[in-house]
C-alpha cells in the first residue's frame, strides 16, 4: 500500500505538454463564450466570490500549474479532505447552529484509492448492459503527437493521472469546438477507461459518454452558441430503468434514504402538536419516503396526526404511483393514522401552486417537500426558481423541506462544469468501489442509468435541456433567504450516524453547516439536506 500512496504523489510526466495540449486553442474559446459571458455577468454575483469551488472565471484557459493543482486533489484527496473540513467547521460565531463534524473513517484517501486494473474475470455477458464506446476506435482520427498514447508513457507514471490530463484536454477541446482534436483524444481515452475498471475508469468512461454527446451536438448550433435538440448517439435510458436504478441507489448507499431521513425528521419536529398535516410533494414519483415518515407520526405522544399526501408529478403515468402507495395507506390504517393521498399530473409551475388547485383546506399545517427536485429549475437566469419559491412562500407552508446535490454544476462556462462534475462523481464512484464489486451487476446499473445519465446531462447539454443544474449550500441558502425564507436549523445529526452506521462501510461523513447538514465521502460533500420557514420580516 506504501507503494501504491508512493505512484499516487508522482510528478506529472515532463514530455506530457499538457500546457500545449489544453492552451493552444484558448483563443478561439474566449471569443466564442464572450456572448455568454456577458449575458451572465449581471448573475454572477449569485455566486459566492470566495468560495474553492467558483471555478468560473473569465478567462477559460488553464495553466499547466491550475491542471497539475486539480489532477493533484483528484487522484491525492488526503490534502483537500482536510481543507474540506476546516472549511465545514467555520462557523461565524454568532450562527445559530455551531459547525459539527463526524467522520466514520480518517479522511485521507491514500490506502483507499486502488488505481490497480481488474482481471478479466467479470461475467458481464450475464447482465443487459450495453455500453456504447467500444467501437469508437473505428471513427476516431489519429492520436496527436501532442498527448502521448497509454504506451508512451513512461513506466513511473500512473496511468490515472494520465486518463486524467486526457479528459482534461479533451473538455477544452470541445469547449473549443475542436472536434477532430477532441475526437483523437476520446479515441485514447476509449483505450484507458472502462465501465467495469476501477473507479476513475469507470467514472473516466462516463465523462467520455458525456463528451461524445456534446460532440455530436455540435452538429446542431443556433446562431446564439445554443444547442438544438438533435439526435443523440447515445440511447436514452427508458423511464423503467431510470425507476430501478432510483430503487438500486436508495436500496445500496445512503445518499437518498439521507436526504428522506433528514426530511422526515423535520417534519416530525415541526408538526409536534399540530393535528392535521398537508404534505406537498414536489416532483415525487416515488413513495419510499412516506413509510418511515408514518410510522414515526404514529409513534407520537400525543396521537398520530391526519395526514394528506399530494405529490405533483410531470408524467402521465399515475397509475404506477397509485399502485406503490396502496401498501403506504394499508400500513397508515393498520398504525391507526388516517391517510388520504392525491397526484396532480401537472409540471411543478407558479400557476400550479395556488391554494386552490392544491385543496389546501383550513386547519391543516403545510409542508413542501421537496427531494432533488428544486434544482431544475435553476435556469441561467434563475428567473424561475425565483418564481416557484415565490409561490411556495405565498402558500405560507409551516416548513419547506429541500434536500439538492452538494455541488456546483451550474456554472456559466462549460469547462468550470466539467471540472467540477468530474470531481464530484469521482467521489461518488469511489464510495461504490468500497461498498460494491467491481463485476456487480448491481453496481453497472447503479453507474450506467442513474449517475451517468446525470453526468451526460451536465456535460453535453445546454439551455432547458440541461436540468441537472445543482448548486452548493451558500447558493442555496442566499435564493432562499432571497425568496424570504429563513433556515431552521436541523436537528438530525444522530439519526444520521445511525443511518450510516447500517451501510458498514468506512468513508462517509457527516457536517452541520450554518443549519444545513451535509452527507459526504471522505470530506468531499455530496448531498444537503436544509429546512426553511417564511420569513414573516421579509416583504412579500
Amino acid at each position: 500500500m506504501e507503494t501504491m500512496n508512493g505512484w499516487l504523489r508522482f510528478p506529472m510526466h515532463e514530455s506530457f505538454n499538457h500546457d500545449l495540449a489544453i492552451r493552444r486553442f484558448c483563443p478561439a474559446r474566449v471569443e466564442q463564450e464572450q456572448r455568454e459571458w456577458e449575458e451572465t455577468m449581471n448573475e454572477l454575483e449569485l455566486l459566492s466570490p470566495y468560495h474553492e469551488d467558483a471555478i468560473t472565471s473569465t478567462s477559460q484557459d488553464l495553466a499547466a500549474s491550475e491542471v497539475d493543482e486539480f489532477v493533484d486533489s483528484f487522484i491525492n484527496m488526503d490534502h483537500e479532505d482536510k481543507d474540506d473540513d476546516r472549511e465545514i467547521n467555520k462557523s461565524p460565531a454568532s450562527a445559530d447552529h455551531e459547525a459539527e463534524t463526524f467522520s466514520m473513517v480518517n479522511d485521507g484517501y491514500g490506502d483507499q484509492v486502488s488505481m490497480m486494473i481488474e482481471g478479466n474475470d467479470h461475467h458481464l455477458e450475464t447482465m443487459s448492459i450495453d455500453f456504447s464506446g467500444k467501437d469508437h476506435d473505428h471513427h476516431f482520427a489519429v492520436v496527436p503527437e501532442m498527448v502521448p498514447s497509454v504506451e508512451e508513457v513512461s513506466h513511473g507514471v500512473d496511468q490515472g493521472l494520465h486518463l486524467v490530463h486526457l479528459l482534461l484536454a479533451c473538455a477544452e477541446a470541445v469547449g473549443c469546438r475542436d472536434t477532430k482534436l477532441a475526437v483523437s483524444m476520446l479515441s485514447q481515452i476509449w483505450a484507458a477507461a472502462t465501465p467495469w475498471g476501477d473507479s476513475l475508469q469507470r467514472v473516466s468512461y462516463c465523462f467520455a459518454l458525456g463528451l461524445k454527446s456534446r460532440l455530436s451536438l455540435l452538429q446542431n448550433i443556433n446562431a446564439n452558441g445554443t444547442f438544438t435538440g438533435g439526435a443523440m448517439d447515445v440511447p436514452l435510458i427508458t423511464r423503467e430503468e431510470k425507476m430501478e436504478a432510483f430503487q438500486l441507489v436508495y436500496q445500496t448507499t445512503p445518499y437518498i434514504s439521507f436526504g428522506f431521513m433528514a426530511a422526515n425528521e423535520a417534519i416530525r419536529q415541526a408538526a409536534q402538536g399540530k393535528d392535521s398535516l398537508h404534505i406537498i410533494g414536489l416532483g415525487m414519483e416515488r413513495t419510499l419516503q412516506w413509510p418511515s415518515l408514518i410510522r414515526s407520526l404514529a409513534s407520537r405522544p400525543e396521537g398520530p396526526p391526519r395526514i394528506r399526501i399530494t405529490c405533483l408529478i410531470s408524467n402521465q403515468n399515475l397509475s404506477e404511483l397509485k399502485a406503490s402507495m396502496k401498501p403506504v395507506l394499508h400500513d397508515a390504517t393498520s398504525l391507526g393514522i388516517n391517510l388520504e393521498f392525491s397526484m396532480i399530473s401537472e409540471p411543478v409551475t407558479p400557476s400550479l401552486l395556488t391554494r386552490e388547485n392544491l385543496d389546501l383546506r383550513e386547519g391543516e399545517a403545510l409542508f413542501v417537500n421537496s427531494i432533488m427536485h428544486l434544482h431544475k429549475y435553476v435556469k441561467e437566469s434563475r428567473g424561475s426558481l425565483k418564481a416557484i419559491l415565490q409561490a411556495i412562500k405565498r402558500l405560507n407552508p409551516t416548513l419547506l423541506t429541500v434536500v439538492e446535490q452538494d455541488a456546483s454544476h451550474n456554472g456559466p462556462f462549460f469547462l468550470g462544469r466539467f471540472l467540477e462534475s468530474l470531481h464530484y462523481y469521482s467521489a461518488i464512484f469511489d464510495s461504490l468501489e468500497a461498498s460494491l464489486p467491481r463485476n456487480s451487476p448491481l453496481r453497472m446499473n447503479i453507474e450506467r442509468l442513474h449517475f451517468a445519465e446525470e453526468i451526460r446531462n451536465i456535460v453535453a447539454y445546454e439551455g432547458s435541456d440541461r436540468i441537472e443544474r445543482h448548486e452548493r449550500a451558500h447558493q442555496w441558502r442566499r435564493q432562499l433567504g432571497r425568496a424570504g425564507f429563513q433556515l431552521v436549523g436541523l436537528k438530525s445529526l444522530s439519526q444520521a450516524r445511525m443511518m450510516l452506521s447500517v451501510y458498514g462501510c468506512d468513508g462517509y461523513t457527516l457536517a452541520c453547516e450554518k443549519g444545513c447538514l451535509l452527507l459526504g465521502w471522505k470530506g468531499r460533500p455530496i448531498m444537503l439536506a436544509s429546512a426553511w420557514q417564511v420569513n414573516n420580516a421579509s416583504s412579500s
